[in-house]
C-alpha cells in the first residue's frame, strides 16, 4: 500500500487512526499498541505476504538478542552475543542484497534501525522494554519501508507518554499539512520529472548534449522530490499519531560543499553512518589522526554505497562520495575557500553526476548519459535558440526542431525547482512555523484536489528498491 494511493488515504489511514485513538480512549493502552502493530503488519503485507516472515524473524531475533544484552550472562560474553547479532543482521541483509533473490520490502531500513538498537543496547544506552513496545518500534508503518531511520530511545518515550494517547487536533492539523506537502512533491513534481528521466535512461540509445542534461537534471529532481515527499508524508502521519519523526532533508541543494550536502541530505542515514560506521572505524585505528580519519570516512561511505544495492554502480557511488568527502576535508584543513557561487555550482554538479551513477543499471548506461552531457554524442541546437549553424557544423553540431511542447514544460519546471529550492522555505522550516488557519487549509485543499486527480497513476517510491 502506497501513501499516494486512494486505498491508503481514504480507507487504511482513517481506520488506523480511528481504531488507535478509540481504543486508547477506553484506557486500553496495550491493546492500542497491538492495534497499530497489526495495522502496520497489514500495511506491510499489502505489497506481498511473502515479505512478512522475514520481518517477523528479524524482529523476534533482535528483540531476544537485545533482551539478552541487558542481562548478566554466564554462558556467553556480551561481546560475542553482540557480534552474533551484527553477523545475523548484516548476513541477512547481504544474502538478499547479493544473492539475486527478491529483496524484501524495507529490509535495508528496518535492519539499520535494529542494528542501531543492538549497538545502543550493548553500550547500555537503551532501557529494557516489553516485546510489544519493541514490535511497535520496528513495525510502525510510516517509517517501516523507507525511513526516516528512527532510534529506539527516540520513539519509545513517545509511545509511552499518556498525553500522546489522546487525539490532538493541533498535531493532527500539522500532520495533514505536512502530509499534503509531501503528497504534492510526489504526485505533482516528482512524477512529472520521472517521465523525462525514464526516457533518457531506459529508452534512448544515445543522448545528445541537451537531451543528456535534461535526463540527468530530471532524475536529480525526481529523486529529491520523491524521497523528501515520502519523508514529509511519513512525518505528517507521525504527527497524526502524536509521534515526532526526525526530519531527513534540509535543502540539500543549497549546499556549497559535499560535507554540507551530507549534513542536509538523508540526514538520518548520515547520522547513522557517522555514529555506527565512521566512529567505530576511527576507534579501531591504532592512532587517531587526520590521515586515519580520512580513511575511515572513505570506508564508511564505501559501505554506505554498497548498502544501497548490489552492483558496480553503487560501489562507484560510494567511492565517488567517499573520495569527494576526503578531498573536501583536505581542502577545508588547508583553509582554502571558493567563491560561494562557484562552490555551489561545483557541489550541485558533482551531486548531479553521481546521481546518474546511482540511477543507472550499469556503468555503461551511466557513461551513456555522462558522454552525452560532455557533448561526445553530438549537439543539437534548437531552431528557437539559433537560426544559423554556420561554422558549428565543423564541430559536429546540428540544428533541429529539438524543443517539443513537453520540453518547454520541463524548462519551466526546472526553473521552478531551482527557485523553490533556493528561495522558498523547506519542509523543516514550514513544519516549525506551522499555524492552522483558513489560508493554510485552503492551500492544502487545493493541492490535495490536484493530487487527487494525479493519483490514478500510482507509482512506487524510489527508495522502496533499497
Amino acid at each position: 500500500m502506497l501513501f499516494n494511493s486512494y486505498a491508503f488515504i481514504f480507507v487504511f489511514l482513517p481506520i488506523a487512526l480511528a481504531g488507535y485513538f478509540s481504543i486508547n480512549h477506553f484506557k486500553r493502552i496495550t491493546l492500542g499498541k497491538c492495534w497499530l502493530i497489526g495495522a502496520s503488519l497489514y500495511f506491510y503485507t499489502y505489497f506481498s505476504y511473502k515479505n512478512l516472515p522475514i520481518l517477523l524473524f528479524s524482529l523476534c531475533m533482535n528483540y531476544i538478542l537485545g533482551s539478552l544484552l541487558h542481562q548478566d550472562l554466564k554462558w556467553i560474553s556480551k561481546l560475542n552475543l553482540f557480534r552474533f547479532g551484527l553477523f545475523l543482521n548484516i548476513g541477512l541483509l547481504s544474502f538478499f542484497k547479493f544473492s539475486g533473490f527478491l529483496l524484501p520490502l524495507g529490509l535495508s531500513f528496518f535492519t539499520l534501525q535494529q542494528v542501531a538498537f543492538l549497538i545502543d543496547s550493548y553500550e547500555g544506552l537503551t532501557e529494557k522494554k516489553g516485546f510489544i513496545d519493541y514490535a511497535f518500534f520496528v513495525s510502525f508503518f510510516p517509517t517501516l519501508i523507507s525511513g526516516p531511520i528512527v532510534h529506539y530511545q527516540h520513539l519509545i518515550p513517545q509511545i509511552e507518554s499518556i498525553d500522546n494517547k489522546r487525539f490532538n487536533l493541533n498535531q493532527f492539523s500539522a500532520g495533514i499539512f505536512i502530509f499534503c506537502l509531501g503528497l504534492t512533491k510526489k504526485v505533482l513534481i516528482s512524477e512529472a520529472f520521472a517521465g523525462w528521466a525514464k526516457t533518457g535512461f531506459d529508452e534512448a540509445l544515445s543522448l545528445d548534449l541537451l537531451a543528456a542534461w535534461k535526463t540527468s537534471l530530471s532524475y536529480t529532481f525526481q529523486l529529491y522530490y520523491d524521497f523528501s515527499g515520502y519523508t514529509d508524508m511519513a512525518i505528517g502521519i507521525g504527527y497524526m499519531f502524536n509521534v515526532k519523526i526526525p526530519q531527513n532533508f534540509n535543502s540539500p541543494f543549497r549546499s556549497k560543499s559535499i560535507i554540507e550536502f551530507w549534513s542536509r541530505w538523508h540526514m538520518t542515514l548520515s547520522q547513522f553512518i557517522n555514529t555506527y560506521l565512521f566512529t567505530p572505524i576511527v576507534r579501531a585505528m591504532p592512532k587517531i589522526n587526520f590521515r586515519n580519519t580520512m580513511f575511515a570516512t572513505f570506508i564508511a561511505m564505501f559501505i554506505a554505497g554498497i548498502w544501497h544495492g548490489a552492483g558496480w554502480t553503487f560501489v562507484a557511488y560510494g567511492v565517488l562520495h567517499g573520495s569527494a568527502l576526503v578531498v573536501n576535508h583536505i581542502w577545508k584543513k588547508r583553509k582554502k575557500k571558493l567563491p560561494p557561487g562557484l562552490a555551489w555550482f561545483l557541489t550541485f554538479n558533482f551531486v548531479n553526476i553521481t546521481f546518474i551513477v546511482f540511477r543507472a543499471k550499469t556503468l555503461s548506461e551511466a557513461w551513456k548519459v555522462l558522454k552525452g552531457m560532455l557533448g561526445f554524442s553530438g549537439v543539437i541546437i534548437p531552431k528557437v535558440i539559433i537560426k544559423s549553424v554556420g561554422p558549428l557544423k565543423e564541430w559536429g553540431w546540428k540544428m533541429g526542431s529539438y524543443l517539443q511542447p513537453d520540453d518547454y514544460l520541463l524548462m519551466i519546471m526546472l526553473v521552478g525547482a531551482f527557485y523553490a529550492l533556493h528561495k522558498l522555505k523547506n519542509s523543516l522550516e514550514l513544519e516549525k512555523e506551522f499555524t492552522p488557519n483558513t489560508k493554510v487549509a485552503m492551500a492544502c485543499g487545493i493541492a490535495f484536489v490536484f493530487c487527487f486527480f494525479g493519483m490514478n497513476r500510482i507509482t512506487e517510491f524510489i527508495y522502496f528498491n533499497f
